[in-house]
């Protein structure tokens, strides 16, 4: 090592007079060190102050300058070292060096700045506002025949692709067709899961989806799996799996989505239409995504209930309810849901049997497959006898109220709550409401009516206003203890209650006075002053209803 710090010497004075021979032989001392013992060999050069005269030994026109940049990529690979680079001003002079003709100078430079900036995003950040995306892609359309080139922009784009800030400028280079035309190339599976790295975080971007669609990388995910479907080989599912979630990423674009349907005739539509029936559960997911995915309008909705995929659905469902696959559940229920968006196809999948086919998975333990459950039963049920049907099945009701409790799982418990004052809202059927009476779901409706959520709110009030006008008697005692009169006096006393929220708590506590004990309630709590205030209220259908409202606390006390 005494050796090492006579060539530290050396290589100061030499970087000074620029004497080419003496500094190469240096520079290949130095490497030679640090191919020994890089952490030491590092920690010298930080001590001796050379890396500040590296910056200027950076220059296009030198025969050493290849060497110098593998200097800094070596010693970079410490982590120690990384900020006394970014300090000793490499990082401009680094980049002005990709735009050499060299490639050897080209291969070390990146290596250099990706060992510098690696695991640092503002240091990443500050190489994309010096433009470097740009010029990376660039050149890996120009040496795309150099391994190690290219192998070196990949790395990069990979690092690039994870910054928000990246997608734009990617977006507006000719990325998608280098990396289509490079993956076409590739028949290592390796190589190719490299390339694979790079498109799924630019894939998230719309803009880059697009273009991906049109350099034709579907042709070749499609490829990829009728090549790997049938193999056993762990890197053949690996590559399966890979190539599958990368075709549905690019399903959620609305543009490029729409590409690929092609209104339901496409290839592609038809070749994922396949994955549905097949033994592979990768691909049966990937399927059920993509029409959900699909599913993201009413006119491909619409197209494509009436060409048979509920039935498809359906079977794959089948397929899974004992000890089935939580995520292909997940995925069939999620497109179900969607197909039942435009009101056209609500009747269409009830007759298809739908309700029966969901209501299989009522005894699922997993949240998320109850969570798409119960947002499918919702979405179909606009129909009163549809409502009526599933409203007096005691099963569902029981098991509503149960989830209507799952703390732990916001999304099941609002949907359970949505789901039970739907049932009500759309049946208008008392032997419903005695079914949810019965199974203890009114005081889940009531503390629903205090929801974050105005619709929420909504839909409990309206549920509530119909379970006093039809089964008052029944609910009374329910209502009562979960103290609805209270909450409903906080709503209206509450400036920040919307005027839809008011406007129904009213028509709510008219409906409420054919009961002796919430009637008395409601004389207790003093409502006539906080309904005459809102007399003068700016919304007509509020002001409104409180002159009726007040006039029938007045005829009544």
């Amino acid at each position: 090592m005494d050796n090492l710090s006579d060539t530290l010497k050396k290589l100061k004075l030499t970087a000074v007079d620029r004497t080419e021979d003496s500094l190469e032989g240096c520079l290949d001392c130095l490497l030679q060190a640090l191919a020994q013992n890089n952490m030491e060999t590092s920690e010298k050069i930080q001590g001796s102050g050379i890396l500040q005269l590296f910056a200027s030994l950076l220059i296009p026109q030198s025969s050493c300058t290849a060497k110098v940049a593998n200097i800094i990529a070596e010693v970079a690979k410490n982590e120690f070292m990384r900020i006394p680079c970014v300090d000793a001003g490499l990082i401009s002079p680094l980049v002005q060096l990709l735009t050499s003709k060299d490639q050897e100078v080209l291969l070390q430079t990146g290596r250099a700045l990706g060992n510098i900036c690696y695991d640092s995003h503002s240091l990443q950040a500050q190489l994309i506002n010096m433009g470097v995306i740009p010029t990376l892609v660039k050149l890996l359309g120009i040496h795309c025949q150099n391994a190690a080139l290219t192998e070196m922009c990949l790395v990069a784009f990979g690092n690039l692709a994870e910054l928000e800030s990246s997608k734009e400028q990617f977006a507006s280079t000719n990325i998608a067709e280098e990396l289509v035309r490079l993956f076409k190339k590739q028949i290592e599976h390796d190589k190719r899961e490299m390339i694979f790295e790079v498109l799924a975080p630019l894939a998230e971007n719309d803009a880059i989806k697009l273009q991906l669609v049109e350099a034709g990388l579907v042709e070749c995910l499609l490829e990829i799996v009728q090549q790997k479907v049938d193999s056993d080989k762990e890197d053949d599912i690996a590559e399966l799996k890979t190539a599958s979630d990368l075709m549905v990423l690019l399903l959620l674009g609305d543009e490029s989505m729409q590409k690929l349907f092609e209104g339901g005739k496409g290839n592609v539509f038809q070749r994922v239409l396949s994955w549905i029936p097949s033994n592979n559960h990768q691909l049966q997911l990937a399927g059920a995504l993509a029409i959900a995915n699909f599913a993201r309008n009413d006119g491909n909705c619409i197209h494509m209930v009436d060409n048979g995929i509920v039935e498809k659905l359906m079977d794959l469902l089948d397929r899974h309810v004992e000890d089935g696959n939580v995520t292909v559940q997940h995925a069939a229920l999620s497109a179900l849901r969607n197909l039942a968006i435009p009101v056209v196809n609500k009747a269409k999948m009830l007759s298809a049997g739908v309700t029966e086919a969901v209501l299989k998975f009522l005894k699922s333990e997993m949240p998320p497959v109850q969570f798409k459950l119960l947002g499918t039963l919702r979405m179909l049920i606009d129909a009163q006898e549809a409502a009526e049907q599933l409203g007096k099945n005691v099963k569902l009701v029981e098991r509503l109220v149960e989830w209507c409790e799952a703390k732990d799982h916001a999304g099941v418990m609002g949907e359970s709550n949505r789901l039970l004052s739907a049932l009500i809202r759309h049946s208008k059927s008392k032997d419903v409401i005695k079914t949810i009476v019965q199974s203890g779901g009114i005081k889940h409706l009531v503390t629903m009516a205090t929801s974050e959520h105005v619709i929420m709110q909504n839909e409990a009030l309206v549920a509530l206003a119909l379970i006093a006008a039809l089964e008052l008697g029944t609910a009374e005692k329910d209502l009562e203890s979960a103290k609805l009169v209270q909450i409903l006096h906080r709503l209206l006393a509450d400036e920040r209650s919307a005027p839809e929220i008011k406007y129904n708590s009213m028509v709510l506590i008219c409906a409420l006075m054919g009961s002796e004990s919430l009637h008395k309630e409601v004389q207790d709590l003093a409502f006539l002053d906080v309904v005459s205030k809102l007399r003068s209220h700016e919304n007509k259908s509020v002001a409104q209803q409180a002159s009726l409202t007040e006039q029938r606390l007045t005829v009544d006390s």
